[in-house]
């Protein structure tokens, strides 16, 4: 079977959704796939059952589409689907689920993408022809776990972060989370204080602020220097939180906000894991250098004995594994080669939404970024399909 359309979004989860709408309000068509059976399948089936948005919901909206005026500040995990949801019938997206994307190639000659994708409940295969590109697969196509000698031998439960929903089913139970990210430190917040003797361990520096001190300081940037507000960020952080070093948790060199605009590397918003880790309530390890059995050992040579070891260890995007023409915008891993907020655009016609490691707060602009582009284009040539 084959297709043809002007514009191919590859992804139907926050990042697709947004670029949908923007070109939807520039009444500029298009068509969006999806590989699995629902649009934003990380935030339905693949999130803690406590998960909330870690940012205030002014940094979280999606183009041309505000919360409801009595949402809450930080959005729960199911009032944010329950947004997408509104989203999708309010710009009338209709998503081709359950269509994986496996290759797409620039044809030279004809001057066009072509992207086979297989519909996964029938196995029938689809060549769509465009002249657009959008790449909104996410950086958080795949669970990322480290390679750890013994891992594969260990006689608990090991699972990565996005098979994890509560710690209820832990209580009593040895635990180890191993990644000190907003995911990390929240499941771990969530094992103990469902009883389970609860380990973390952090493998690198990481600055740990408050919800309001964060929202403050995403205020403030818009009106004042990044390195000013940088600065207000990290006293008020050490006069809430005090020296954490001593405690395992040391802060990288780079300020905050800095390190986020330079990496994606976000802060950690304490939802109470701090004050637990003060109490030896939950006990902080340096990283793993082998496991044995059951028993995990550490870089100081510590060790201790789990029963279940849970990675927050991140995703990975898995783009470089069929864009086979995307060298000009995407590296090996499958994330832009630009640095933000240059990221979005590449050759012949090719885009990509929300593989920036910005999270929400940015998937915004890439949207806008790339339906205006896309605009200028479109009512320039007004090409055809050959």
């Amino acid at each position: 079977m084959e297709e043809q359309t002007i514009i191919l979004i590859v992804g139907a989860g926050p990042a697709g959704l947004a670029t949908a709408a923007c070109l939807a309000q520039l009444s500029i068509p298009y068509v969006i796939i999806e590989r699995e059976n629902c649009s934003a399948s990380l935030w339905r089936n693949r999130a803690y059952y406590r998960l909330k948005l870690h940012l205030a919901k002014e940094f979280c909206e999606l183009p041309h589409m505000s919360y409801p005026a009595d949402a809450p500040t930080y959005i729960p995990k199911d009032q944010f689907v329950k947004y997408l949801d509104s989203y999708i019938e309010r710009f009338d997206i209709q998503p081709k689920h359950n269509t994986a994307i496996e290759s797409c190639t620039h044809d030279e000659g004809k001057d066009c993408w072509i992207s086979l994708a297989c519909d996964v409940t029938t196995s029938v295969v689809v060549s769509y022809k465009s002249k657009f590109l959008v790449v909104a697969s996410s950086e958080n196509s795949a669970a990322n776990i480290p390679v750890i000698p013994g891992l594969h031998d260990f006689t608990g439960e090991a699972i990565h972060s996005s098979l994890y929903k509560s710690g209820a089913a832990y209580s009593g139970k040895n635990a180890l989370v191993v990644g000190c990210g907003n995911s990390g430190m929240e499941i771990a917040y969530d094992l103990a204080s469902h009883g389970a003797n609860t380990s973390i361990v952090v493998r690198s520096p990481v600055h740990v602020m408050t919800k309001e001190i964060i929202r403050l300081g995403m205020t403030l940037v818009q009106h004042t220097p990044v390195n000013i507000v940088d600065d207000l960020l990290v006293r008020m952080s050490n006069f809430v939180f005090g020296d954490l070093s001593r405690h395992g948790i040391v802060k990288p060199k780079a300020c905050p906000l800095l390190l986020k605009e330079k990496t994606g590397r976000s802060a950690v918003i304490d939802v109470g894991t701090v004050g637990l880790i003060k109490k030896g309530i939950i006990k902080v390890h340096e990283n793993i250098s082998k496991i044995n059995g059951n028993v995990v050992e550490f870089e100081d040579k510590k060790e201790s004995s789990f029963d279940v070891i849970v990675f927050a260890t991140g995703y990975k995007s898995m783009a470089n594994t069929w864009l086979k023409n995307g060298e000009s915008m995407l590296n090996n891993d499958g994330l832009p080669k630009k640095e933000f907020p240059n990221h979005w655009k590449g050759a012949n016609g090719l885009y990509c939404a929300g593989l920036a490691r910005r999270g929400l707060a940015r998937i915004a602009i890439d949207a806008k970024n790339i339906a205006n582009d896309l605009l200028s284009t479109y009512n320039t040539h007004r090409f055809e399909m050959n």
